[in-house]
């Protein structure tokens, strides 16, 4: 059952992604509406995600993939 869940949401990701390019390119008034809705969930997504990151503290680098290791290249 979980397995079925996933696909569908992974379906509407896919079909959402698909909007987006397509109204990029000037496609309906309801592709559109579905590219705004898709942009929109997206952000809260990506929002929600950092301020979750590094205890609330605004350092989102951790998150981006700078590996947080500390090595600035400096001398020793």
């Amino acid at each position: 059952m979980i397995l079925l869940a996933l696909t569908g949401v992974l379906l509407l990701a896919v079909a959402g992604c698909v909007c987006v390019v397509w109204a990029a390119r000037g496609g309906p008034r309801w592709v559109q509406g579905v590219s705004a809705v898709t942009l929109a969930a997206g952000q809260l997504v990506r929002s929600r995600r950092f301020r979750g990151t590094n205890g609330g503290s605004g350092n989102d680098t951790a998150a981006l993939g700078d590996g947080g290791g500390g090595n600035d290249g400096g001398s020793n």
